[in-house]
């Protein structure tokens, strides 16, 4: 069942992907980088990660978009996809690279003083 789960995870996120890329009609949509899906056990609903470049009210923009397009989008991914019933769309903005960015620009940081 788990083997199940995270290949449907893995067409899920790559599907989506590629509908963003190609075939969303708003123009923000097309800067979205999907970092990771959660199916729950009975594949119900789709947590999606995201992640988008820009300042923070671009990225509030954007959320509100991928809200409004959740049903465009689930059913774009329902004609791709062979299941008995497509997931409930969840998106959720994935901080973790900026995260990631901030502990490096710390240690860089860091290492010039060091280096003083």
């Amino acid at each position: 069942m788990a083997y199940r789960t995270e290949r449907v995870e893995s067409i899920i996120r790559k599907e989506l992907s590629n509908i963003l890329l190609f075939e969303a009609h708003d123009a923000h949509l097309k800067y979205v980088s999907i970092t990771k899906v959660s199916l729950n056990k009975d594949m119900s609903v789709a947590l999606i990660w995201y992640t988008v470049m820009g300042t923070k009210e671009e990225i509030e923009a954007t959320k509100a978009i991928l809200e409004k397009s959740k049903g465009y989008l689930r059913s774009s991914i329902a004609k791709k996809l062979d299941l008995r019933k497509t997931p409930e769309l969840r998106f959720k903005y994935d901080e973790s690279l900026e995260y990631g960015a901030h502990i490096e620009e710390i240690l860089n940081n860091i290492n010039k003083n060091e280096e003083k």
